[in-house]
């Protein structure tokens, strides 16, 4: 009730103009990603078949927007250490405490894909010139993607994933991540993507889950996924919920709607002049 209508109303606006972006020809079934809300849908139409709670990048990494096509799963992921989490998180730790990457369970592969001795890495290198690449293996309890890895492959290098951190979750703001999007209920996305009961049973999924190995299960018909940002959604019925921008994305969007000319209200066109009353001559 504090909130001015009119600023209601641009909240409104710019959900549209994000819904303009990236609903143009939905398919029938897709995923969404509703990140202030900190939910997932499996969509049919306009209903929810299916949600699950999910954690988002912090306000520092914050998950992007965009759509495209879950095409395969990796059970049991392997893990390599993003550039931006290598310069801020690993290597200043590493250098204050070199046993944090063994603890981890991290270990170093060189440029022509062999492991190198952690004690023969020098972690005073800037990230810029690492010769490394720092992997973790799938399977173990502490493996930072979890078990399951839904995979869409983006110039973000974003995607949706387990994650052992199972308490965030209890969280009522879940900005826990460093840019990608961990899923509750991993297990029941899986086989509700896959869409092969008959082959691709929970039971079966975690019988592979459960070997340890690292294995790739490509899905029989891409599944389109948005990561969306609204922070106004219509509810039908002339209902409409409001949500915080978390993010503090709104005004950058409502900024370019007032610049662009085709966007803003015009004042109507003058009425014609009338004719000219006739003159004797």
């Amino acid at each position: 009730l504090n909130v001015p209508v009119m600023r209601r109303i641009d909240q409104i606006r710019v959900n549209l103009e994000r819904m303009r972006w990236v609903y143009l020809d939905l398919p029938e079934n897709y995923l969404l990603v509703d990140i202030p809300r900190f939910q997932v849908h499996l969509m049919r139409g306009s209903e929810a078949q299916w949600s699950a709670r999910v954690q988002v990048g912090r306000a520092d990494r914050q998950t992007p927007t965009f759509r495209d096509r879950v095409e395969y799963l990796e059970l049991n992921p392997t893990w390599t250490v993003p550039p931006t989490i290598l310069k801020d998180d690993i290597l200043p730790k590493a250098r204050i405490n070199p046993g944090y990457v063994a603890k981890k369970g991290l270990k170093a592969i060189d440029r022509n894909g062999k492991t190198v001795p952690l004690s023969a890495v020098n972690w005073n290198l800037p990230a810029h010139s690492f010769p490394y690449s720092l992997r973790q293996d799938g399977g173990g309890d502490k493996a930072a993607l979890g078990k399951i890895k839904f995979m869409f492959p983006n110039r973000f290098s974003v995607y949706l994933h387990d994650t052992p951190s199972r308490g965030l979750f209890n969280q009522p703001v879940r900005m826990t991540s460093s840019g990608c999007v961990r899923v509750d209920k991993p297990l029941e996305l899986a086989e509700r993507v896959l869409g092969e009961p008959d082959r691709w049973s929970a039971d079966s999924i975690q019988s592979l889950i459960g070997s340890g190995k690292t294995r790739t299960v490509r899905l029989k018909e891409p599944v389109t996924i948005i990561l969306a940002y609204w922070t106004a959604e219509g509810l039908g019925g002339g209902q409409v919920r409001f949500r915080d921008d978390v993010y503090g994305r709104d005004e950058a969007v409502l900024t370019a709607l007032a610049g662009d000319a085709r966007l803003r209200l015009k004042p109507p066109p003058p009425p014609p002049a009338p004719p000219p009353e006739s003159v004797p001559a």
